[in-house]
């Protein structure tokens, strides 16, 4: 929970910044041009699970378009996003984050999980992602 002095303060730099990401992108094409950019200057560790995530998103379901989204890379469907790549290192974490949004198919009951940490991917980590992206799109 925040002290009461950053409470006072609002926003944290990387949420400013992750703020003004999102409104240059509001004016951008974007695509999957800039989704590489973004990849390529993120700290090794979350770069080689952003490739190997891009590359299972890519390979599960070629339907969804790769964009940003708040500075991070991000894959939509009828222009809506339905996950997200989130690195480490964008909000000093210690582990990156596979979210999903609201407009993916995981439904479970009344209770499942959108947000996943991710430390480092191995062909297990890498089949669950699969699977998951490709219920998320049914």
């Amino acid at each position: 929970m925040p002290d009461k002095k950053s409470a006072k303060k609002g926003f944290t730099k990387e949420e400013r910044a992750a703020m003004r990401e999102r409104a240059k992108e509001l004016k951008s094409a974007g695509g999957e041009d800039e989704v590489l950019a973004k990849i390529a200057e993120m700290p090794k560790a979350d770069r080689d699970m952003a490739k190997r995530v891009h590359a299972i998103v890519k390979d599960t379901a070629p339907e969804l378009m790769s964009r940003t989204w708040y500075g991070m890379p991000a894959y939509s469907k009828d222009d809506k996003v339905v996950l997200f790549f989130k690195s480490a290192a964008k909000f000093k974490s210690r582990y990156a984050t596979l979210g999903f949004s609201d407009n993916a198919n995981l439904d479970q009951g009344d209770m499942w999980p959108t947000d996943f940490a991710l430390k480092k991917l191995s062909a297990a980590e890498e089949k669950k992602i699969a699977a998951l992206v490709k219920k998320a799109v049914s």
